[in-house]
């Protein structure tokens, strides 16, 4: 019997929420890989869910800065050392270097899946040190790769050019929806953001703009580092009834709270050129709803806009702009008509169903150059 190529995927999250790797995993585990998905465990973890692939935690005793950066790594090291795997999919800089350094002392296959630009991401891009350090870390690794794919076609571009070796793009899509979940009629539009409540995501500016909007509740499906901060501006600013925080939800149950929404919401800060070139799940996961959202106009979601017009896009964060987007989409039922009808023609196209084939076509192609 023939042995199973064996494909080891690693980040840095604790594997329950990260739709795309769930994703990515599936279909690899589907088309005939064995696959294993390492990530960490933390004292919240919640208890994985059952999937087609194997799961591994690692855990670690410091739960984040470098101290954490480095103990994982260390022990990411080890595990790949004494693991048996032909392929390593290393997931960000933040994975790649015992992926890469394991992979060249075992002969081995490293694959590189940058899912943002991570030495430009807002926590990085604002200090110079550490951004050396990752830069150095990119230096030192992506140019010596031969596969090598991102989320999106600008990030694919200027990574291709920077080191003179192709990015393949493989989007961030969902499974299809064969039948939407109908919008309930609610006494008040809900309004959904989900994702971590981090920097730079626009949270704070849209608390503030709910103090202009009426009738309408925003819900926020998530957990992060600015968790307690954006709790504690909700209670100072007497909105609890306006605004709801959900929580970590699991990504099976998501489709049933976007279906619950009116409003999808993406909102990210110009604050380095990881944000200015993404182009996140959750529009497409809006998309897949059928629920008009508020994107920025950044080049990826303006690029997708001329050709679908899914989105009502906005130039900036001010509470203004914020809050006149929200009252359109709140009061021109014809202009929101209009935005569900392109989500529904456009959800037949953002579909991880499409988006798989060119995964694979990567993971045959480096089995060719195994053979």
């Amino acid at each position: 019997m023939k042995k199973k190529i064996k494909i080891i995927a690693t980040v840095t999250n604790d594997l329950s929420y990260d739709q795309r790797m769930i994703r990515i995993c599936t279909s690899l585990s589907k088309a005939g890989y064995e696959v294993q998905l390492v990530g960490r465990k933390r004292s919240n973890s919640k208890p994985l869910t059952p999937q087609t692939f194997q799961q591994k935690r690692l855990s670690c005793h410091f739960d984040g800065g470098k101290l954490f950066y480095l103990e994982y790594n260390i022990r990411l090291f080890f595990f790949l050392l004494f693991a048996r795997f032909d392929i390593v999919n290393s997931i960000d800089l933040d994975t790649i270097l015992p992926g890469f350094f394991i992979s060249k002392l075992k002969g081995k296959t490293c694959v590189y899946d940058a899912h943002e630009y991570f030495t430009e991401v807002p926590e990085v891009v604002t200090r110079p040190k550490i951004q050396r350090f990752w830069k150095g870390v990119e230096k030192l690794t992506v140019p010596n790769l031969k596969y090598c794919y991102t989320v999106g076609g600008s990030l694919a571009e200027m990574f291709t050019k920077e080191y003179q070796i192709p990015f393949s793009v493989v989007r961030n899509v969902p499974f299809k929806i064969k039948t939407p979940i109908n919008t309930p009629v609610n006494d008040r539009k809900i309004l959904l953001y989900q994702g971590a409540l981090n920097e730079g995501r626009g949270l704070e500016h849209l608390i503030e703009a709910m103090q202009k909007i009426e009738g309408a509740e925003l819900q926020l499906a998530g957990e992060g580092d600015l968790s307690q901060e954006l709790r504690d501006m909700v209670k100072e600013r007497g909105l609890e009834d306006k605004v709801t925080f959900l929580g970590f939800v699991l990504p099976k149950d998501l489709p049933t709270v976007t279906a619950r929404a009116n409003i999808g919401l993406n909102l990210l800060e110009n604050k380095g050129l990881s944000y200015y070139y993404s182009l996140a799940n959750k529009a497409f996961d809006y998309i897949q709803g059928r629920k008009p959202s508020i994107n920025m106009a950044f080049p990826e979601y303006q690029r997708i806009n001329d050709e679908y017009g899914t989105f009502c896009l906005i130039n900036d964060l001010e509470i203004d702009t914020i809050a006149k987007a929200l009252e359109r989409l709140l009061t021109d039922e014809k202009y929101y008509l209009s935005l569900v009808n392109k989500c529904d023609a456009a959800a037949n196209i953002f579909i991880w169903e499409r988006e798989e084939e060119v995964l694979l076509n990567i993971y045959k192609s480096v089995l060719v150059d195994m053979q």
